[in-house]
Order: structure tokens, then C-alpha cells, then sequence
């Protein structure tokens, strides 16, 4: 997982509330068995509209998507988060996300940003003609209009996602404590060893 320090640049000024997994990608497109490509289906019926956010040339690449309200509600679908990584968004601002779609934003290397309506609605202003930074370390998202807002995040999350952490990658960093465990396991209880062992 890539470390996640500061993000900056353009933001889709979506701004819809009550956006569903289901928006964000269609469940056509679960039938794949790969992450990659799935940026192509990601707010496919918003694409279908015309003069829409995503297909405009100002915002194409942008890394951080503007939201509203709930936004990630419905099904649990990890594929919701593939599709906007793949898209290239590597931080959501909203006032509020579903629980379980934040927790796969998270497990992706995505952060979600959870500011008042107020300043969602500022920010929505900006991103139509400026670009947004997000500082994780200081919590901070702010505009070149000197415009300054403070979010909270899970200190453990904040770790993960600045150090690059995946649950695979947390788990590798106890590779030394895990080794002593299991020599010390042998040591103390032989029997357990003894089922353990592969035979040529």
C-alpha cells in the first residue's frame, strides 16, 4: 500500500448525498476478479448523464473526490473502493460515510475526510477553479484562499496510512516476534511441533 502523507490537487465537486455502492460501481462490473479496470465502471450511471463531473476535462485525475452525506451507503461491496482507486481518488471528503465503506476506503489506502457540511460546501466552492491539499499529519485540509479545516482520524488508521500499512503489511512487521514465538512454542510444547512438520 502506498503511504498516504499529502494529497493534492484538483476534487471532483460531486457533492451528492446518499451515495450507494451501488452508484459507485454498478454490480455488473463485480464479476471481475481483478481490481484493475475497474475505474471504467465507477459512477456509470452518473457518467450516462450528460455535462457530468467525471467526464469533465477540468477535473480528469483529480485525487480527491467531493461528497455529501452518507456518502458509500448500501451494500458492503470492497469493489466500491477498488473502483475509485482505480479511478485515481485517493481521499474522499464528506460530511459523514457509511461505516463499512470507510473501513474499505481505508484497507485500500483511501482516506476519508469528515468535515462539517459548511465546510464541504466551501471546499465544493473551490473546487471548481482551484486545487485542495490535504495534510494527514496535521489533520488539516486547506485552499490557496487561506481557507483552513481540521478533521479527526483513528490514530491507528492515520499510522497505517502514512506508514503504508495494509493488514498483510502490519503483520510482516511482527515477523521477528512471531519467529521467537514459535521457537519458544516448540521449546515449551514438542507435542504441537511434531504434528507441524513436512515430510519429503
Amino acid at each position: 500500500m502506498e503511504k498516504v502523507r499529502e494529497i493534492e490537487g484538483r476534487a471532483y465537486p460531486y457533492g451528492a448525498k446518499n451515495v450507494d455502492t451501488d452508484v459507485i460501481i454498478p454490480a455488473e462490473w463485480l464479476k471481475t476478479i481483478t481490481r484493475e479496470g475497474l475505474g471504467k465502471g465507477a459512477f456509470e450511471s452518473v457518467r450516462a448523464q450528460p455535462d457530468n463531473v467525471f467526464d469533465d476535462e477540468r477535473y480528469a485525475g483529480s485525487p480527491i473526490l467531493m461528497a455529501g452525506d452518507n456518502f458509500g451507503c448500501g451494500s458492503s461491496r470492497e469493489h466500491a473502493a477498488w473502483a475509485l482507486g482505480d479511478l485515481g481518488i485517493k481521499a474522499v471528503i464528506a460530511p459523514s460515510f457509511s461505516d463499512i465503506f470507510s473501513g474499505n476506503a481505508f484497507k485500500n489506502g483511501i482516506l476519508t475526510v469528515v468535515l462539517p457540511q459548511e465546510a464541504v460546501d466551501r471546499l465544493l466552492e473551490v473546487a471548481e477553479t482551484d486545487e485542495i491539499t490535504i495534510d494527514l499529519e496535521s489533520q488539516t485540509v486547506t485552499t490557496r484562499f487561506q481557507d483552513r479545516f481540521t478533521f479527526e482520524i483513528d490514530p491507528f488508521r492515520k499510522q497505517c496510512l502514512m506508514e503504508g500499512l495494509d493488514e498483510i503489511g502490519l503483520t510482516l512487521a511482527r515477523d521477528a516476534a512471531i519467529a521467537n514465538y514459535e521457537q519458544r512454542r516448540g521449546q515449551e510444547m514438542p507435542w504441537i511441533e511434531r504434528g507441524t512438520q513436512v515430510t519429503s
